[in-house]
């Protein structure tokens, strides 16, 4: 079993910027695809970006490309999600999630959630106007 914990979530005025970070509490996320998720009021969830850590290439929605970073601090074993340019529409639940890679980059497919055994709990951003 894996448990990730999301932390640095918060609320932010349009522009601003924020920096999720999701670690794993007893696992190394060494050879693993991870991804940020998000889930707004009464919308699906949806895929915001991946990375695959053996790697480092990572793949992001087009409504985030050029705003959000997705990375990972091998020493921190953590996955991060720097935010810029926030904007009222990316307020949402945001979510960690894991699977294993088997050695091979995410697929873009993968955006879609479904392929995805390990969550967190969930950190609120909030953008207002």
């Amino acid at each position: 079993q894996m448990q990730l914990v999301e932390s640095g979530g918060g609320s932010v005025q349009a522009g601003g910027s924020l920096r999720l970070s999701c670690a794993p509490s007893a696992n190394t996320i060494d050879n693993r695809c991870m991804g940020w998720f998000r889930q707004a009021p009464g919308k699906e969830r949806e895929g915001v970006a991946l990375i695959y850590t053996g790697a480092s290439t990572s793949i992001y929605t087009d409504s985030v490309k050029g705003r959000f970073t997705i990375s990972q601090d091998n020493a921190k074993n953590t996955v991060d999600l720097q935010m810029n340019s926030l904007k009222p529409d990316d307020t949402a639940m945001y979510y960690c999630a894991s699977r294993a890679a088997r050695w091979a980059p995410c697929r873009p497919e993968w955006l879609s959630s479904a392929a995805f055994d390990y969550w967190g709990q969930g950190t609120q951003v909030t953008v207002s106007s």
